[in-house]
């Protein structure tokens, strides 16, 4: 028994389809005649739009008739684009170049005023230096022996001979303490009355 006959076709090698639909022989040749009509269409819209010089199509009265007979193609256009406001955007970046260039101002005259401020007290420095060299001075001068002497006498005081001499672990004299005998300087205090 043949497969056609079985199936009760007579189409050469191709099944039935389950959904009952068509087959694809048929589908083929539906398919290439809509193909070959729209091709054809395709043609004769060109030939509509695309007029020659010297065809009857560009008399007016005949060019009239085919643009209201045909309808315009629609195609997807692009949003319109979005238009942010700039005037905030512009106060805004006016804003910040105001405001940056006064920081900057700002910071520029706190620094000088420092500097001012700096110098004062580095010559107050320096002169205190000075001040302090000079007392460092008069007093190892003071401190010197010849000085020193000098001064004792001015206030009256006069050299002993022999000393005497306390020993502190025991509390011992060594030796006899007496008053120093000597004149007082001319220059002591003591002479003037004082």
């Amino acid at each position: 028994m043949n497969i056609d006959k079985r199936d009760g076709r007579d189409a050469v090698g191709q099944r039935a389809p389950r959904s009952g639909g068509r087959t694809t022989a048929q589908r083929s040749t539906r398919t290439t005649t809509a193909g070959a009509d729209r091709r054809e269409e395709a043609r004769a819209r060109g030939a509509r739009e695309f007029l020659t010089q010297g065809s009857a199509a560009l008399r007016p009265a005949e060019r009239t008739r085919t643009t209201e007979t045909t309808t315009p193609r629609l195609r997807v256009a692009p949003p319109p684009p979005v238009r942010v406001p700039r005037a905030p955007f512009a106060g805004l970046i006016v804003v910040l170049v105001v405001g940056g260039v006064l920081g900057i101002l700002a910071v520029n005259t706190k620094i000088n005023e420092n500097a001012f401020k700096l110098e004062k007290l580095q010559q107050q420095q320096a002169k205190l230096d000075v001040d302090q060299q000079q007392l460092e001075k008069e007093i190892a001068d003071q401190k010197a022996p010849g000085n020193l002497t000098a001064n004792a006498r001015k206030l009256g005081l006069v050299e002993s001979d022999d000393p005497a001499y306390i020993r502190l672990p025991d509390g011992k004299t060594i030796g006899i303490p007496h008053p120093a005998e000597g004149a007082p300087s001319i220059t002591s205090q003591q002479g003037n009355g004082g």
